[in-house]
Order: structure tokens, then sequence, then C-alpha cells
């Protein structure tokens, strides 16, 4: 967690600028990098200084620096809508403050670790510039994380204000009284805080002007008031004789700046500005409408040269906001043009949703003449090679074949039980005859009728299932007979055998997962939804918690990582939040380590998802970079590598400034 001693912190937007360069960055093999940061020497005015009443501040240190960052890493505050301009010149920085100083009000110029040296890039780091207009220094402080809500990562480089007014309101309309900015760990320090009770907010403030107002911008607030103080604790104070031996401990009073661990969990809402992104005519047969949100319900469609309802036939995904219509006849679609008058809910300008009526003319990519000028163009060529075969004595007549309705069957040769069996199609069906097909199960060496149900997949226009009784270590075949499924442009499918074989038993785990208070999340509607991920996140497999526990059968042998959703809407899948209704995004909880799985293995776990704070849930292995992050040498520590592998014949040719 960042350190409140410094005192004051934040923005700047600033353009980095005019960067002195010197000396050469090569180290002969003599002499040791220098890896010491640069020191900070004075100030005009002065660090801490108070009645300060000019617009530029000097900053003075031991050796050429330069600023790295500054977008992201300087921080002035409170904070300015004219971004104060910042310069290196040599061995100082100099800062020109754009707009008029407040009254009576306490600055700080957070540098974070962008100031480094010149030729080693040594950060100066945690260096905060502090002074006041006024006749004394604010020095309260807090301190906190911002996490992401969808995951639990740190959220990195995003602003954390404080509003003294404490209405909703003021996140929309006011810039921050202090803001901070997160660091790469996602921690940030708000410094030179007054007394008083302040609102706490976070914000990926894309157009820089401190207020939420694009739904694009990262968001994220505390509920309870924050009320900076200090608390003195006692801690002890090593002394060393030298890096092994301790001369002296002492206990001292230490100054803590309280609150010291805010948490915030940040989202980005879901756009709900509505209006049509496209309509289009991929082919003469189908046309697509795709809007910007999903919605409830569909749009009316009243055709102006095409038949309503019967003449089409609609697939929408799950959200409404992407559907399909497949025209039914050739007599309609074979038009260049399909004119329709399409009614849908769109945000108004007062950001309601009202109806609104467009009128669509929709021309395919390639009309019917082009189709058929192709097909002209095609037969030629295939006469052409007929007739070079027929001059060569190659008086073979090739067959083309009658087109077919494609069937696709997914699944594979080799099943785990719970897997699903999809059959799909290309087009929608007209029909299928369910006499026409047929399920077998091998018993000693012949293949005996099972009993099957065949069945569309709710809300999947082109997708069906097969489901059976399926036995572990079973071989069974699914067949089609001919013409056993029709289209509804007249294809009929093809003859189509598959066999497919279940795992054993002994190959499968099972696991329960046993929440300790689980009746604690029994809001009216919702539901908690425990799932299984990889190290990636990826869901594995997801069940409703019932009774308190959630049990996974047919787990194949890995490792996997436990996460809770507080399925607030009962919908199954994680929700933003959305601020004008002050709805946070739905909570998501992590069992703190993975759970390995291995073959013929019945495991069980008992787990309270409140006993750990939310920010020390999350396995360090599934945390973004953080398994794959390695401890950095120095420079110095790098050359004597290098040296190394000179002098035993390892070094390469190519091997860089290193003294050759």
């Amino acid at each position: 967690m960042k350190s409140c001693k410094l005192l004051p912190i934040l923005l700047v937007g600033a353009a980095v600028a005019t960067i002195v360069s010197c000396a050469s960055i090569g180290s002969p093999d003599g002499g040791p990098y220098d890896e010491t940061p640069p020191t900070f020497l004075g100030s005009s005015p002065a660090q801490r200084a108070v009645n300060v009443d000019q617009q530029k501040v000097t900053l003075e240190f031991d050796e050429y620096i330069k600023i790295e960052k500054a977008n992201e890493k300087v921080v002035f505050s409170p904070p300015q809508i004219s971004q104060p301009i910042i310069k290196t010149s040599g061995k100082k920085i100099i800062v020109s403050i754009e707009d008029s100083l407040l009254s009576n009000t306490t600055y700080t110029i957070d540098f974070n670790d962008a100031i480094v040296d010149n030729n080693e890039a040594n950060p100066l780091g945690d260096f905060a510039f502090t002074f006041s207009t006024g006749d004394h220094i604010d020095t309260l402080c807090v301190s906190g994380l911002v996490l992401d809500a969808s995951n639990l990562e740190p959220v990195a480089n995003i602003l954390v204000g404080l509003h003294s007014n404490l209405e909703d309101s003021a996140f929309t309309t006011k810039p921050f009284d202090r803001v901070s900015r997160t660091d790469a760990e996602g921690h940030f320090t708000i410094r030179g805080i007054a007394e008083g009770s302040y609102r706490a907010y976070a914000l990926q403030d894309m157009n820089q002007n401190y207020i939420f107002d694009q739904k694009s911008e990262m968001l994220s607030w505390l509920d309870s008031l924050v009320v900076p103080t200090t608390e003195v604790r006692m801690e002890p104070d090593t002394l060393w004789i030298d890096s092994l031996t301790i001369d002296t401990i002492r206990i001292l009073p230490v100054t803590h700046y309280l609150p010291e661990d805010l948490v915030l969990l940040a989202f980005t809402e879901t756009p709900t500005f509505r209006y049509m992104l496209k309509s289009e005519r991929p082919s003469l047969n189908k046309f697509n409408l795709l809007f910007s949100t999903p919605s409830d319900s569909l749009p009316l469609i009243e055709p102006l040269n095409f038949p309503a309802d019967s003449g089409y036939i609609v697939q929408p995904n799950a959200g409404n906001d992407t559907i399909v219509y497949w025209m039914r006849d050739s007599l309609y679609y074979y038009q260049d043009t399909l004119a329709m008058v399409v009614t849908y809910p769109a945000t108004d300008t007062l950001g309601l949703l009202s109806p609104r009526t467009d009128t669509l003319r929709l021309v395919p990519k390639k009309t019917r003449a082009k189709l058929l000028e192709e097909e002209e163009k095609k037969r030629k060529e295939e006469e052409k090679a007929r007739e070079k075969r027929l001059k060569k004595g190659d008086s073979t007549i090739v067959q083309k074949p009658a087109p077919v309705l494609s069937v696709k069957i997914g699944g594979g040769s080799t099943m785990d039980l719970n897997s699903r069996i999809t059959v799909s199609f290309d087009e929608p069906l007209e029909s299928w005859n369910d006499t026409a097909l047929h399920l077998y199960r091998k018993v000693d060496s012949l293949f005996v009728d099972e009993p099957f149900v065949f069945r569309q997949i709710k809300g999947q226009l082109l997708q069906y299932e097969l489901l059976g009784e399926w036995r572990p270590e079973e071989e069974y075949k699914f067949s089609i007979d001919s013409a056993a499924f029709k289209g509804i442009y007249g294809l009929a499918s093809k003859k189509t055998d598959t066999s497919f074989k279940f795992n054993p038993l002994d190959k499968y785990s099972s696991f329960t997962l046993r929440i300790e208070g689980a009746q604690r999340f029994n809001a009216l509607g919702s539901k908690l939804q425990a799932q299984l991920v990889d190290k990636s996140e990826k869901v594995v497999r997801q069940v409703t918690v019932t009774d308190g526990a959630a049990n996974f059968y047919f787990l194949k042998p890995a490792t996997y990582y436990v996460r809770l959703l507080y399925d607030l809407n009962g919908n199954g899948v994680w929700d933003t939040g959305l601020y004008e209704e002050h709805r946070r995004a739905e909570p998501l909880y992590y069992y703190n380590k993975g759970i390995e799985m291995r073959e013929n293995w019945d495991y069980s776990e008992d787990w309270n998802p409140l006993a750990a704070p939310i920010d020390k849930q999350k396995p360090a292995e599934m945390k973004k970079g953080k398994a794959e992050k390695k401890e950095k040498k120095s420079k110095n520590e790098q050359r004597e590598e290098q040296k190394r592998k000179r002098a035993s014949g390892q070094s390469s040719s190519r091997g860089g400034n290193f003294g050759f």
C-alpha cells in the first residue's frame, strides 16, 4: 500500500517536455553502473511552503534528470482543468500552473516514480511536492486499492477522487476536490486532505474533466463516508551495525493516516444509448438488423414488397440486438431491393426510450442477375474443360453432386458423460422425420435400439441436441436416414452415420462445494452460481448453489479454481452496474487456492466466501502478470553475468557494448 508519509499528491495530465540528454549510457567493465536515484536539493517555493502566490514551481536535483510517462504518473491536486505544463531543464523540473490558484488550499504534485536520472533511469520513488496558498498545510491522507469488479484484478492508472459535496450528483457535475491515481498494482494515496467527511470515487477519466459524464468511463464509489484521521502506533525501529548484525531495537511512536485500506470495485456500465447500428442483406435470402444495445422486444417489421410474418423466419440472439431474418419465398427474395418500414425502441434526445421508425431498402451484396452471370461464366468454363478432355480422348462425364442440406454433428468419437451432442444446420428446418433418426448401442457385437430425445436447443434456431441414457465405456451409433431433415429452401439431408463412445467413470472425479452462510445471499430473485474456472478464468463448469451446496460431476483430472457469482437478477451471467440507479456490479468471490482433481476422486470443501477480505481472495497464480513475473536483475548483476559468460566462452559474438 502506498505510504502517506510524504504528503500531497495527484493529477497532472501534463505534457512531458524537453529532456536534456547527456553522457553515454554505456559503462566500461571496470566501473559499476550508477544505481543511485536523483537527490532532491531544493525548490522555489520551498517544500511545504505556505502563503504561496506564484504560478511556477522549480525543483532542483543533484544530477541531470528526465520525466517518464508524465501523463500517467504525475498527479496535481486539487485537479486542474488546464493541465500544468511540466518541463525538464538539465537538473531542474519546471512546473507552470495554468489555472488560477485557490485561496487557503493545500496543493500537491505527486511525481510517483516518474523522476529518473538521465543516464540509467534510476527512479526517485514516491516523490511528492507540497505547498499551500494559505497559512497551513493540510496533512491528512487516505490510501487504498482499486480492483476490477469483473475479475478482482488491480486497475492501474485510474483516478481516485474525493468530494466534500456529499450529494450523488457531485460525481456527475463537479470536478473532484482531491485526486490521486493508482499505480501498476492498483494502489493509491490521496494526500493533502483537510479535516471533514468525503465521498470517494474511482474514475477512468477519458476526457480529463474529473467528472463522470461518459458511459465508456470505468467507475466506482464507496457508499460509506470517508473521514480522514490519524492514529499513533508503537512500532519497532531496528538499528543495524552492518547488514547482518543488529545494534538496537527501539519501540517508537509512528503516526498512521487512516483509512488506509479502502477498496473500490470498478466497472464499466453497459451502454444504454440504443440505436440501429446497421441493416444489411448479406445474401439474397436473408437480411440482418443490428442494434447498439439489447432489448426486451423485437422490432416491428412492415414489409412493403414482400409478405408479412409468413414471408420470413426470425432468428434473434439472446439480447435481441442481432437479428437475422430468413426469407422464405424466392419470388420475393430474388428482388434486387427488399423494402420495409422498421419500428423499434431507440434513445431520444432526453435519454429516454421511445419508438423510432426507419424506412429501409436493402440490396444484397450480389443481386440475382449477378449470381446468374457468375453461374453462366462457371458453366462456360466447365464446358471448355470438358471439350479439352474430349480432344485428349477423355470422354469421362463428371457428375456434379446434387445439392444437399448440410448437417454438422458436434461431439467427437470419445465423449465425456456430461457432453452435449449437437446437430446444427446452415439454414432453418422446414421439418424433420423422427422415424428417420435412430440411436443404437453396441451390445456384444451387435447394435441395438436405444431410446433418445431429439429436440431444438432453446433460443437456437439452427441448433438441435441428441439426448440419451448414456453409459460409461459404451459405444453408440447415431444414424440419419436420407431426407430425414428438410430445409426451408427445399434441400434434404443425405444419409449419415456417426459413432461415439463414452469414457469410463474412473477417468473422472467429483467435487462438492459447501457454502457456509449461503442463506445470507438469499435476496429476492437472486441465485448463487458456483463456477469452476481454469487459470485464465475460462469457465469450465457452472452450477447453481442449492441448499448451500454445489455439486460438480464428471470432472477431468486438472487444477480448477473456484469462483462464486452472486447472481442478483438470476440470469446466470455476471452483470455490470449502473450509477444512476446506484446499482453496483454483481459481486464475485474467489476461493484462495486451486483445487487439484485426480482420476477417480471424490472431493469436498467448505468455504465461507465472506471470511477473507475481497482484495486477499484471488489466488496469486491467477493474477495477470503475477505468475510469469520474475525478479529483475540490476544492471550491475546483468553485467557481471555477461562477464562470467565471456570468461567461460559462452558469450555471443553479438553481446553488445561490454568493453570488447
